[in-house]
């Protein structure tokens, strides 16, 4: 009896190991890529945040004149759209972009909250160091986006 109870059990063994082997193979899922109307959307928003990067001197030199109301009203104009149009964009990224880009909007509005602290105590310094971080952040979210290929120009 004990004899047959250890061929029975190699047989499930056997049997086990068989089916285990014959399953099918895990099929690969593809990275996942950007659709086409991500890419335009994502090219979409993205120009705002470019135009607001580009206009960083300006509002640096805002700050160093401490032209504390103008500074006020690009923060809370020009540097307000870029962070909507930052939130609008994440939405569009891949999933594990995604959150960084939310985290980078989070920071980008603790600094945008602090400029516009130091503008009401007239703190240059603080202002200069949260423009810089602000600044910064919009740089790390602009390597998060993808690579668009602007569209080619038709000839008429």
């Amino acid at each position: 009896m004990g004899r047959q109870r250890s061929i029975f059990s190699l047989i499930l063994v056997f049997v086990a190991t068989f089916l285990f082997g014959c399953s099918g193979p895990t099929v690969a899922k593809a990275p996942p890529t950007y659709t086409p109307n991500q890419l335009q959307k994502i090219q979409e928003y993205s120009t705002e945040v470019i135009a607001v990067r580009d206009r960083g001197s300006e509002l640096e030199d805002l700050i160093e004149k401490q032209d504390w109301r103008r500074v006020g009203n690009f923060i809370h104009g020009p540097m307000t759209e870029a962070r909507l149009a930052i939130n609008y964009t994440a939405s569009n990224l891949l999933p594990q972009e995604q959150k960084e880009a939310r985290k980078i909007s989070k920071d980008m509005l603790s600094y945008l909250v602090k400029i516009d602290k130091a503008a009401e105590s007239n703190d240059r310094f603080e202002a200069l160091n949260s423009y810089s971080a602000v600044y910064a952040d919009i740089d790390r979210f602009l390597k998060l986006l993808p690579e668009i290929e602007p569209e080619p120009v038709s000839e008429s």
